[in-house]
């Protein structure tokens, strides 16, 4: 676990400063700590009482950070296996009570959950080109008011059925906020 893009460190919350390892997977791309603070900016810092989830977990970034600042549910959606554990570790070490942890396709998951959430994370490999049949299958699953939160090379047209909320860039990475009309 302690490999070359090291670890990413929980910005905010009850578990800051705490440190989370990042897998050495090709294809992983921990949000970076500049992009999580503009996102939990525009959620308003706390998460209190709210459902979310982190449909693409990876490193756990989004998640564990959800959990930090007082979710009350985060459900973490992680297809690779090797992935999955080091996310079991990251869970077990910071005590975060409130994270569920999935081994499962994100799609499968989708269709099967009957659960509602109030905040998504939503972020793919972007060589999957995945975000507009993900953001379907995703309306089902939203709770009233929900926000939905993407990141992508490129800023994301989500449609009509779509408001964008919120949008910015760092680097290689477009991160927008939406909300279905």
């Amino acid at each position: 676990m302690n490999s070359s893009k090291g670890r990413i460190r929980i910005i905010g919350g009850e578990y800051r400063g705490r440190r989370i390892a990042v897998p050495d997977r090709a294809d992983l791309r921990p949000t970076p700590d500049r992009v999580r603070e503009t996102l939990f900016n525009w959620l308003g810092q706390r998460l209190d009482g709210r459902s979310c989830l982190d449909l693409f977990a990876g490193s756990g970034a989004l998640g564990f950070e959800a959990a930090s600042r007082g979710a009350a549910r985060v459900v973490m959606v992680e297809q690779d296996r090797s992935v999955f554990e080091a996310l079991k570790k990251t869970k077990a070490i910071i005590g975060a009570a409130a994270v569920e942890l999935l081994l499962e396709d994100a799609f499968s998951y989708l269709k099967k959950t009957p659960e509602r959430f109030d905040v998504v994370f939503l972020d793919p490999p972007f060589r999957q080109n995945a975000l507009p049949a993900l953001l379907e299958a995703l309306c089902a699953r939203l709770a009233p008011g929900a926000r939905v939160y993407v990141e992508a090379p490129a800023a994301l047209d989500a449609g009509e059925s779509w408001r964008e909320l919120k949008r910015a860039r760092a680097g290689q990475v477009s991160y927008q906020l939406l909300e279905r009309r």
